[in-house]
């Protein structure tokens, strides 16, 4: 039960970025492959924009690694929680955290069982699976004009997760701006290829995040 609102906000979702991927001519089986194998929303709409910009395949993958990486974190925090799990399962655990099953998880009190993450993770993963190919497909008999329109599903994915991080901490939107700003500043500087521009922009706010930016204990909320 602990996994249905998950299903109910993926599936749409999954429909949009499979819609997404029909207009940049991306195909049913790679579309398909693209979440059976990534299974990451947010990285998974970056990369198709990327694609549709032509950026090289290896600055999307730099990308979206980049982008995926706070899932070492969540990773980290769920580990001390689980209970006796062989280690063969670790890897299929670690694949099916995403930002609403970990947010699940992590409501859950006690230990993290097995049978739980698994079901959790597992109807999430099939509901992406799901929603994808028949967004592609429901793609076919859509004007071409509401296809186009879906792009908006990009950003709006971008912002659900990062809104509710500004209402909790001025910093992150400070560090949201900053970014903002060193991706803008190289795109006008235009010395690099545009996907190492969201690249380094990632890095760097990154790195100013770790550095600098310090969470207080009476951090200011928006």
């Amino acid at each position: 039960m602990a996994g249905i609102p998950i299903v109910i906000g993926y599936f749409p979702v999954a429909m949009a970025f499979g819609l997404l991927a029909r207009t940049v001519n991306v195909s049913l089986q790679d579309t398909f492959f693209f979440s059976l194998l990534v299974f990451a929303g947010a990285s998974q709409f970056m990369a198709i924009d990327l694609i549709k910009a032509g950026i090289a395949p290896l600055d999307i993958i730099l990308a979206t690694f980049l982008l995926n990486l706070r899932h070492l974190m969540m990773s980290a925090s769920l580990a001390v929680r689980l209970e006796e799990i062989k280690k063969r399962w670790l890897p299929f655990i670690a694949f099916g955290i995403t930002d609403e099953s970990f947010s699940v998880a992590s409501m859950k009190k006690g230990a993290l069982s097995f049978p739980f993450l698994m079901t959790l993770q597992g109807i999430a993963y099939l509901a992406w699976l799901s929603g994808t190919v028949t967004g592609y497909l429901i793609g076919s008999v859509l004007p071409v004009t509401l296809q186009n329109s879906l792009g908006v599903g990009l950003y709006a994915m971008f912002m659900a997760i990062l809104m509710p991080e500004i209402k909790k901490s001025l910093n992150v939107l400070l560090l949201s701006v900053f970014s903002g700003a060193v991706y803008i500043s190289l795109d006008f500087i235009n010395v690099l290829p545009s996907g190492w521009n969201l690249i380094i922009a990632i890095i760097v706010a990154s790195g100013i995040g770790v550095m600098v930016l310090k969470d207080d204990p009476g951090e200011e909320r928006i």
